[in-house]
């Protein structure tokens, strides 16, 4: 019987590449629900997430896990690509509905590296990464990729005619969803190229702009679900037959507009923000069901995560007030540069091959991904792929007997940068950089210091800043951050460069990068 147990284990260790083997993977990011909203981290919540927390379970909860970013269209562009977003033209802030694309063409993403390792790749949710909206007479749309100064001659936008660039140009073989954040206008459902209906009409969801007669904020997410079931359903003979599939499904909540259905309202008896979690909670189940009932669960990877920090918008302190913390006890909120803007949940089931009620303290990002399923897949990424993107392949299998990675970069909403050492945490900045207090342009920080430095294993919290307790600390970590940035990825490979283009033309500033760069 030992023998036999011993023949299984190995089994479970090699063979990735067989057709046979090769699991589907569905990675579902939530839109501004923070760490402390998951039940599974947060043993004081007052948010149930039973659905989520099967994942935690039946698969493996990462605790130290992080986007790139503290908001969401960085975020996105770094899980696809493994790249960081700031080696880009997105400096700060986000995308809005009407921006140009971010990710160039030709560039690998998740979705076309798996697309031609023969998986059918599917995006349903919230792209945010700009797509080319055509206009009558030929041009296209073009908002300045800034929302805060949105596109205005929306007259002029032909929704008869194919958007491009958008995901299916991209790598997805199929798209359903929305063009940016459910507050963001145009507000119509896009079918791979084509939306569903025209904004032939105006609707507020937050900002008045054009939107479908029939498009309606409360049933976008109940939509996400139903379409993620529907395509569960059409590919679960060809992926019993070795034809797996990827299924990346960015919701579009709890973000605003913050609209649980009538059979979610009140349900949490805190505030629509909880309600909402709940109501995302309750679809996970019918997402994890349906795995179930088309027998796919076993060789399924399946992911949690999300894309930042909780928003202020959930009413922090009402949520406070009812003794739940969003950010668990982590110091900060979405946009920021403190943990609590972009330390997430992620969570990993996968039954044939992860250990149920696994924990691991690993550091990993959500641009670990691409390196992750390459390495699972064993079919290496092209030197200009992935460059920011370290294998996390080992926790899940149990097998890592060091630190998968020492390092990782998170920006917040203002461009500020911060860099990770093991538990050490430097942030170029002196406040949040983000929308909690001190807040840059907003509370005065001219007494404090240019830098932050925290001890992540004794102050979680970062309450103590040991700056000047620790000098050549800093500097070390800040000339890190200034080589990631020069060498253009910070993965073995050649050194890359920008086409000329020069992302920093100075050493690092306190704040916030300056120039340009390619994309």
């Amino acid at each position: 019987m030992k023998i036999f147990l011993l023949s299984v284990a190995l089994c479970a260790l090699c063979g990735f590449s067989h057709s046979a083997e090769r699991p589907n993977i569905i990675i579902i990011l939530a839109d501004d629900q923070g760490y402390g909203d998951v039940s599974a981290y947060n043993s004081e919540s007052k948010i149930p997430t039973p659905n989520i927390d099967r994942l935690a379970k039946e698969g493996m909860r990462f605790t130290d896990a992080h986007t790139s970013s503290g908001v969401c269209t960085p975020t996105r562009y770094s899980l696809l690509t493994g790249r960081y977003h700031w080696r880009t033209k997105l400096q700060s802030g986000v995308l809005g509905g009407f921006s140009l694309p971010l990710i160039s063409e030709g560039r690998t993403t998740l979705a076309s590296y798996l697309g031609e390792q023969g998986y059918h790749t599917a995006c349903i949710g919230k792209w945010h990464l700009g797509m080319e909206w055509p206009l009558k007479g030929g041009a296209v749309a073009d908002d300045e990729g800034n929302f805060g100064k949105p596109f205005k001659d929306v007259s002029l936008v032909d929704y008869a005619s194919p958007i491009k660039h958008g995901p299916v140009d991209r790598g997805f073989d199929h798209y359903y969803g929305i063009s940016a954040s459910l507050d963001m206008f145009p507000y119509v459902w896009i079918r791979d190229r084509l939306p569903t209906e025209a904004g032939s009409v105006e609707k507020a969801f937050h900002r008045p702009g054009p939107a479908g007669p029939d498009f309606e904020a409360v049933d976008v997410q109940p939509g996400i679900t139903k379409r993620l079931i529907e395509f569960v359903g059409e590919r679960a003979a060809g992926a019993k037959s070795g034809e797996p599939f990827f299924a990346y499904v960015p919701l579009a909540s709890p973000h605003t507009p913050i609209v649980p259905t009538p059979e979610f309202q009140g349900k949490s008896g805190i505030n629509a923000y909880a309600d909402f979690v709940l109501q995302i909670d309750h679809d996970m189940g019918l997402i994890l069901d349906a795995l179930e009932s088309n027998g796919l669960a076993e060789n399924t990877i399946v992911v949690f995560t999300a894309d930042n920090g909780c928003s202020p918008q959930a009413n922090i302190p009402e949520l406070l007030a009812a003794g739940h913390n969003p950010s668990h006890i982590y110091r900060g909120h979405k946009a920021d540069l403190y943990e609590g803007g972009h330390r997430v949940p992620f969570l990993v089931r996968w039954p044939a091959k992860v250990m149920a009620g696994s924990v691991s303290d690993q550091l990993v990002g959500q641009f670990d991904f691409i390196a992750t399923f390459a390495d699972l897949l064993e079919k290496p990424l092209p030197e200009d792929a992935g460059e920011d993107s370290v294998s996390f392949l080992p926790a899940l299998l149990g097998t890592d007997e060091g630190p998968i990675r020492r390092s990782l970069v998170s920006q917040s909403i203002n461009g500020s940068f911060a860099i990770r050492d093991g538990e050490w945490k430097l942030l170029l900045c002196p406040g949040s950089g983000g929308w909690s207090v001190p807040r840059p342009g907003a509370d005065d920080t001219s007494e404090m210091p240019d830098f932050q430095l925290y001890d992540l294993s004794a102050d979680p919290g970062e309450t103590t800043n040991l700056v000047a307790a620790q000098p050549e600390r800093v500097a070390k970590m800040k000339a890190a951050m200034e080589e990631a940035i020069a060498e253009g990825r910070t993965t073995p490979g050649p050194r890359l460069k920008n086409d000329g283009e020069i992302l920093l033309v100075k050493p690092l500033p306190g704040s916030r990068p300056k120039g340009k760069a390619k994309e």
